[in-house]
């Protein structure tokens, strides 16, 4: 009597792996980079003793006139605020016609994406000099740069949060013959109110940053004095500057991240 003889099935293949092809790739294009950009790491390592050099001027900060740097990071401060108070504003009108489940049509939903799309990517700092030669140096361009700008970013996170919420609240609202706009403020509003505070806090805390850094190019604040002080190699006066800056800007990220997680 033959033995039956069992007949195995083979074994699957490897599974292709495509981890070194992606990393061979994203190495030949940093190369590639590299290359075209000229980027001299030797050039970098030959001047890493004049960039000690140039840091070591700013080692004995200055703040004999600490109330005047004070006064001008409230102003900064007040930048931020006003420019995310105008970007909120903005945002608020534009999101409920950039949502899908909101807008009238299909027409009006293009029209208000797109002018979100065009605020987001214009950069603050070539709106503030846009704002600074049209109007002058002071805070308001630096509010209307901060507040065009960052609008885009609200204005598509409102909206993209809009239409995320559930659905069978807009439905219970507009089955007791609510309109557009009652169904935006008492079932839209009330359903991300909490998330869209979070966003405004994100967005001023950026806010604030950004102020300093537009005074820079004329538009008010401690910013214009740093660059003043640059300009005229006040290296100490700069160094009280920045600390100022940076101490505030540490403050304001802290109290925002406690702020955040109470929301939460």
């Amino acid at each position: 009597m033959c033995a039956l003889e069992t007949v195995r099935p083979s074994l699957p293949g490897k599974p292709f792996n495509p981890t070194p092809v992606w990393l061979s790739g994203w190495l030949v294009v940093m190369w590639l980079i590299t290359v075209d950009l000229e980027l001299s790491f030797e050039t970098l390592l030959y001047g890493a003793q004049d960039i000690v050099e140039y840091f070591s001027r700013y080692s004995t900060p200055d703040f004999s006139n600490l109330s005047r740097y004070v006064e001008l990071m409230i102003q900064t401060l007040a930048t931020a605020l006003w420019g995310s108070a105008l970007a909120f504003i903005v945002a608020v009108l534009l999101s409920p016609l950039a949502a899908r489940n909101l807008t009238p049509n299909a027409t009006v939903y293009r029209i208000a994406r797109e002018g979100l799309n065009f605020m987001r990517a214009l950069p603050d700092l070539l709106l503030a000099l846009i704002f600074v030669a049209a109007l002058g140096l002071g805070p308001l361009p630096g509010v209307l740069a901060l507040g065009i700008h960052t609008a885009g970013f609200l204005g598509k996170f409102f909206s993209e949060s809009l239409e995320r919420a559930d659905a069978g609240v807009y439905e219970a609202v507009s089955a007791t013959g609510a309109s557009r706009l009652q169904v935006v403020m008492y079932a839209g509003w009330p359903s991300i109110l909490r998330e869209a505070l979070g966003y405004t806090l994100y967005i001023f805390d950026r806010n604030v940053r950004m102020a300093a850094v537009l005074g820079l190019v004329g538009a008010g604040g401690i910013g214009l004095a740093l660059h003043d002080t640059l300009r005229m190699f006040n290296y100490n006066e700069s160094a009280a500057l920045i600390i100022v800056i940076l101490i505030t800007i540490l403050l304001i990220d802290y109290l925002s991240t406690w702020l955040r997680g109470k929301l939460n």
